[in-house]
């Protein structure tokens, strides 16, 4: 029947999103069936909004409604920092912690060779230009503490050897393997007031 080919459509799209299984997706499904038209019209504008109308910064390359995103256009912030992420979701996390008043950059990947992501699906181009401002005097490392972050965080430090800054990175009061977004606000709070100088390891003589 047509209206069982929609209800499974709407199964289909719900069961893409991630940690969404097929039974959450028909949770989901017949939840939003069921709630009245004008709740569930909220929902799909505010999902047909954030397509439309949100976009990257063109400086730090965080999710924006504007060219230049709230953070990189506030003068109250210490321009002099650039905390490096990889995921806007890590700004976010950071920033609910309320330790850390500087500028960000968001790399948008992280490095993985096993999965073919390197430097060119990473903004790294533009943090090098950032950072060889004269305004700028560190880099924060604040990858996540486990493989792929640390791979990620070793590409950055080298991109960054002529750029005249100093590199830190997160204390690990962060423990390895976890992931930013998940970490609570004390936690990342002793992150970033304990960061320490971060440099890439010296290459073994031949």
């Amino acid at each position: 029947m047509a209206e069982e080919r929609l209800l499974d459509e709407l199964i289909d799209a719900l069961s893409s999103l991630p940690g969404i299984g097929q039974k959450s997706a028909e949770r989901l499904a017949y939840h939003l069936l069921k709630m009245p038209r004008g709740e569930a019209m909220q929902i799909a504008e505010a999902i047909r909004r954030v397509k439309d109308d949100l976009r990257r910064c063109t400086l730090c390359q965080n999710i924006s409604e504007e060219e230049i995103c709230s953070i990189c256009s506030d003068e109250s912030r210490e321009h002099n920092r650039i905390c490096v992420i990889e995921q806007p979701k890590d700004l976010r996390a950071i920033e609910e912690s309320g330790s850390y008043r500087g500028l960000y950059h968001v790399l948008g990947a992280s490095f993985s060779p096993l999965e073919e992501r390197g430097a060119e699906q990473m903004s790294l181009d533009k943090l090098v230009e950032r950072s060889r401002s004269d305004e700028v005097e560190e880099v924060i490392l604040a990858t996540n503490p486990d493989f792929e972050g640390d791979g990620t965080a070793l590409l950055v430090t080298e991109s960054l050897a002529d750029a005249g800054v100093e590199v830190t990175r997160l204390a690990r009061g962060i423990p390895t393997g976890g992931q930013i977004e998940y970490m609570n606000r004390s936690v990342l709070k002793d992150a970033v007031e304990g960061r320490s100088s971060f440099e890439a390891a010296p290459e073994e003589e031949k």
